[in-house]
């Protein structure tokens, strides 16, 4: 894989959470203010804050309804994340690693271009329904990163997903398979096509999303004309 697409690492990622200490007595890790025993309480936070943020929006959101939601106090929350907005920019970074990695990981070099155009699609599809809500918020909350250094992170990891089709694109135009297209417009069409299915698609309902990927794929590919 050429040097271009490796996934940058994070300018400002955070330590590990500290780990969960045991509860001193039965019934202990249920009271309010300890967290409960769990294998990732910072990706349990991003969690839920994501659904939360999805459901009623960043501005509507708050720490003590997302702590509440998790059996926290506002204060446990503090222990891995310092503010709402350091979640956010959290949940964005990792719905942009985990949609190009996922990406990267389907794409086999080895096939031609029509089929690795398919497979970036049906992964792209298939994280965005894996992790609707953590998409939701990304999409709505972008523009809104307050720190700069994970904001270029975000934008690094963007350009490595955009860049890997436009790889695919540019590959079939050079064999043959697709025609003289731009492969910068035509991505950013797929990438339309894809991400915006956030708008109207709910997992679990009718389609899947691999499927209304593969139709997205026929189209492209086929186009409309018998």
């Amino acid at each position: 894989m050429p040097a271009a697409e490796t996934a940058p690492e994070p300018s400002r990622r955070r330590g590990r959470p500290p780990k969960v200490a045991a509860p001193s007595a039965p019934g202990a890790a249920a009271r309010l203010g300890r967290p409960p025993l769990m294998a990732d309480p910072r990706a349990e936070i991003l969690r839920q804050a994501a659904q939360l943020f999805a459901q009623k929006g960043y501005v509507e959101s708050s720490l003590n309804e997302l702590a509440a939601a998790m059996n926290y106090s506002k204060g446990a929350i503090y222990n891995y994340f310092s503010s709402k907005q350091e979640i956010y920019d959290a949940i964005i970074i990792f719905t942009l690693t985990g949609l190009y990695e996922t990406a990267a990981r389907a794409v086999n070099e080895a096939d031609p271009p029509v089929e690795r155009l398919r497979q970036f699609m049906m992964a792209h599809a298939r994280f965005l329904a894996d992790n609707y809500d953590c998409f939701v918020t990304m999409l709505v909350g972008f523009s809104g990163m307050a720190n700069s250094g994970l904001k270029d992170d975000a934008l690094a990891l963007r350009d490595a997903h955009e860049g890997l089709l436009r790889r695919i694109l540019q590959d079939g135009v050079a064999d043959g398979s697709f025609r003289e297209v731009s492969a910068a417009m035509t991505g950013r069409a797929v990438l339309s096509l894809l991400s915006w299915m956030v708008r109207w698609f709910k997992p679990g309902g009718g389609k899947s999303a691999e499927e209304v990927a593969q139709e997205y794929h026929d189209l492209l590919v086929r186009g409309l004309m018998v």
